[in-house]
């Protein structure tokens, strides 16, 4: 960490510790996989779990790291960054209030149309209590996101065509399970081409549930509408599901007077372990930042690893 930088933990009643103490709420999908990531990150200590339940039916894996509710998250001591392992349309509400302890906090909400909205909202709550938001924080929106700013700005003129899949959703899948009506669901993205996708969504019912209606309200929600969705039932989403996804990213474009530039970008990934990856590096990155809200584009890339900056530099440069 540069001397010259201020960060929130200086502030923090004088202390200077090298590990930076990370909270995880929420212990789901990307909870579990966000403990495994802190776990191996030589610069981060995981000072707790919080979770809506506390202590109720605990996952064995958490025997020995203390597990909290959000009322009793003092229990924990000091925590620099809380990793919001969250569904995305609950991040905000989480976010200002941890911010508003002067916690850092990281997240990977998703819905691409309201991330200026987010940011601006958590910006004013980050600024007021001295601290720090880092927003839509997963692979895309996220490290996706730093690729297609990179490509674009190799060739300033042209197309850049993101296609998602095939894979499972996490954020779709989520949506679809917060229905009236559905015990699970998994949605799977199949990409089309030229950033167009197609939503095949399997959902498994609870008793007495109306399909047509489900249907309905998947077919509504800002997460489908603009895509087209095909829905089927089934008696086991557990038999379907693969957490695999991936990108392709393709930019054709313009540098200077010079035409036909293509650059393209490829990955296959476990969804929610690279999410968690994701948001464990930007824990980092987040008290190195001044207080504020931030996307992953506005913030350096060299503050989401560990080490010494001249040393990361003789690496990678």
């Amino acid at each position: 960490m540069d001397s010259n930088v201020t960060t929130p933990l200086a502030d923090r009643e004088g202390q200077r510790e090298s590990l930076i103490r990370v909270a995880i709420v929420g212990y789901g999908n990307i909870g579990k996989y966000a403990l495994q990531a802190a776990i191996e990150a030589p610069d981060v200590e995981v000072a707790g779990i919080v979770r809506r339940q506390g202590t109720k039916d605990c996952p064995q894996e958490l025997v020995g790291y203390k597990v909290v509710t959000e009322a009793q998250l003092d229990e924990l001591g000091r925590v620099d960054v809380a990793i919001l392992a969250t569904p995305t349309r609950s991040v905000e509400e989480y976010a200002k209030r941890f911010l508003a302890r002067g916690i850092n906090t990281v997240d990977s909400f998703d819905i691409h149309g309201q991330i200026v909205d987010l940011r601006r909202s958590l910006d004013a709550v980050a600024k007021e209590h001295k601290a720090v938001s880092i927003i839509s924080a997963g692979w895309d929106p996220g490290s996706d996101s730093i690729v297609r700013t990179l490509m674009e700005s190799l060739a300033p003129k042209g197309i850049t065509y993101t296609n998602f899949g095939p894979g499972r959703s996490m954020g779709h899948s989520v949506c679809v399970r917060s229905k009236e009506g559905v015990r699970d669901a998994l949605s799977m993205t199949i990409p089309v081409g030229q950033g167009i996708h197609r939503r095949m969504v399997y959902v498994e019912l609870e008793e007495g549930a109306d399909f047509d209606k489900v249907v309905r309200d998947i077919k509504a929600d800002p997460y489908f509408s603009s895509d087209e969705t095909h829905v089927f039932q089934v008696d086991s989403v557990d038999a379907l599901n693969d957490v695999g996804h991936g990108v392709n990213l393709v930019r054709k474009g313009v540098s200077g007077q010079t035409h036909n530039q293509l650059f393209e970008y490829n990955m296959k990934i476990n969804n929610p372990a690279l999410t968690a990856q994701v948001l464990v590096n930007v824990a980092r990155a987040s008290v190195r930042q001044q207080p504020g809200c931030y996307t992953m584009i506005e913030i350096p890339v060299i503050d989401m690893l560990p080490g010494n900056r001249e040393d990361i530099i003789r690496h990678l440069v």
